[in-house]
């Protein structure tokens, strides 16, 4: 139904984002000073979160928690009738985004900070938007390649493998998620970012599901036999 994959896609996202901002909050409070080794506890921590809320939520609503997922999943299965209707898509974005938001407010309270604290931290320049643009477009490679060759199983692995590393190797930190993004200038922390950055990383990880789309089309233009996982099914098309 309906209305428990949107409450998968709405739990999964905030979950997520809690994730990421919270575990950036413990990250500068037990090593202050040390900004490298924020960042490779906040990576670790989202990872191996990404990676548990695909295995729980996976086979409800297929794990998307991501804007950029879905809009390629109804795109790759318009023609075939297999991914996301054009009514799906909508809610699925609308579930993930208030989602996130929720989820950075969540983090916040849990630290005992203001719900809501916008953002200072300013992230925008062109070597910032190509690295959401790597990112984006090597996520969905990931996610379609996957499901396109019958190894669905392996996403929750594969997924938090990624995005732990896409910290580390694009300059933007790998957001690579609108949602996310727009979550994430909810809180003033190690996770934020400030709300006049967010449009510039929205418009680079669409330019990313365009190129990420495109490498799926050319590198795997049928699926492979559906599996009876409803994640395979979710994200085959």
């Amino acid at each position: 139904m309906l209305w428990r994959r949107l409450l998968a896609e709405f739990v999964g996202t905030a979950l997520l984002v809690a994730a990421v901002v919270g575990s950036g909050i413990m990250a500068t409070r037990l090593s202050p000073g040390d900004v490298g080794l924020q960042l490779l506890e906040n990576s670790i921590a989202t990872a191996f979160a990404l990676g548990a809320l695909i295995l729980m939520l996976g086979p409800v609503s297929g794990a998307h928690f991501n804007p950029v997922v879905s809009a390629a999943d109804w795109f790759l299965g318009r023609r075939s009738g297999a991914g996301l209707t054009g009514r799906d898509l909508g809610a699925y974005v609308a579930a993930q985004t208030t989602g996130a938001i929720g989820g950075s407010v969540l983090a916040d309270l849990m630290f005992r900070l203001p719900a809501v604290d916008l953002s200072a931290t300013d992230r925008t320049g062109g070597h910032l938007w190509l690295g959401e643009i790597v990112a984006t477009a090597g996520l969905l490679l990931l996610v379609f390649a996957l499901a396109r060759s019958g190894r669905t199983a392996a996403a929750p692995a594969a997924v938090g493998a990624y995005i732990g590393a896409a910290y580390w190797f694009t300059s933007s930190t790998s957001f690579a998620n609108p949602a996310v993004t727009i979550g994430r200038a909810f809180t003033d922390t190690f996770a934020g970012i400030a709300p006049a950055s967010v449009p510039g990383f929205i418009a680079a990880q669409l330019a990313g599901l365009v190129v990420g789309v495109g490498l799926v089309a050319a590198l795997y233009p049928a699926p492979a036999a559906i599996a009876a996982h409803p994640a395979l099914q979710e994200h085959t098309s």
